[in-house]
């Protein structure tokens, strides 16, 4: 006999990586309820009704309705992306909702590099990650989190180390020093798996490439068919002056990924102490990762071999 699909409530899922595991888990069979804010507008909603997910409008104003839209759920997957009230407040009220409701299983949106590796104090959104990660283990539920180190869309993104006009690739410090990077598709995949395992550990460490600014050139190079060369702009301690120096001059109140943010997050990579070890990419054998090279060469367009 065919056994009913499971079901998984994603919160965060008009979000890009949100709409990605949501994608991911139908196509993995799963029944899921998306939980939106209230008064989201329909072209937001538009993607996730095409997939065949139940949207429930969860939040202010709507009391219970954290417990009611995670009832059934075999398991609760937070892509929620913001500040304090949004991973901290948001994200408590989705936890709290999930244990009232009896869903065994919570996969938080710890979605980075080994946060409890790094200093406190040194990263604001990794810091939001450490406090709600002390309310997530006092509450009577399974947590599991899914670290990916940085997503690889970043290489030409908000934090891009890869310069294509001259040609360079950045790094502070060591030009050797191994950086861990997954794309958002393949990070979505395998949280969806995770999601419907019932058997999964407290930490889950993926990476679809471990590779070193030198590897970088090198396999933006081999990608683009121009030769790229690593540039050292400093030291960390430089990049800390650096950081201290931007967050003075643009604060960025309000903003989630202020400039000074992405290079927090590029110090904690450089510095080594948060790289993801071991790595769990085989948890589910016939997942398939995205190489550094094989995205490079994907996103390679006039702006990429200009």
């Amino acid at each position: 006999m065919s056994q009913d699909p499971v079901t998984v409530a994603v919160a965060g899922a008009t979000g890009d990586l949100g709409l990605r595991i949501v994608r991911a888990l139908r196509r993995e069979g799963a029944t899921v309820t998306a939980l939106v804010r209230p008064g989201t507008d329909q072209a937001r909603l538009a993607p996730l009704a095409a997939l065949g997910a139940r949207v429930v409008e969860v939040g202010p104003g709507r009391p219970g309705s954290w417990q009611v839209a995670c009832t059934g759920a075999a398991c609760v997957v937070s892509a929620f992306n913001g500040l304090s009230a949004t991973v901290i407040d948001a994200q408590t009220a989705l936890l709290e909702g999930a244990v009232r409701a009896g869903v065994p299983r919570f996969i938080p949106s710890d979605f980075s590099i080994d946060y409890a590796k790094t200093a406190p104090g040194g990263n604001r959104n990794l810091d939001l990650r450490r406090a709600f990660r002390d309310r997530l283990d006092s509450a009577s539920i399974q947590a599991t989190s899914v670290l990916n180190g940085a997503f690889m869309e970043l290489l030409d993104g908000q934090a891009p180390l890869i310069l294509n006009r001259p040609r360079r690739v950045l790094h502070w410090g060591s030009a050797d020093q191994i950086l861990d990077f997954t794309t958002k598709d393949d990070t979505a995949a395998f949280t969806a798996r995770a999601a419907l395992d019932p058997e999964t550990p407290r930490w889950l460490r993926i990476a679809g490439d471990s590779l070193s600014a030198r590897d970088l050139a090198a396999a933006a190079s081999a990608a683009r068919g121009m030769r790229y060369r690593t540039l050292r702009a400093g030291g960390l301690g430089a990049l800390s002056l650096m950081i201290r120096v931007a967050r003075t001059l643009a604060p960025g109140r309000g903003a989630v990924f202020p400039p000074w943010q992405g290079m927090q997050y590029l110090r904690d990579m450089f510095e080594g102490r948060a790289r993801l070890t071991p790595l769990d990419n085989d948890r589910y054998p016939d997942l398939r990762w995205t190489t550094a090279r094989t995205f490079l060469a994907e996103t390679a367009g006039p702006r990429g071999r200009g």
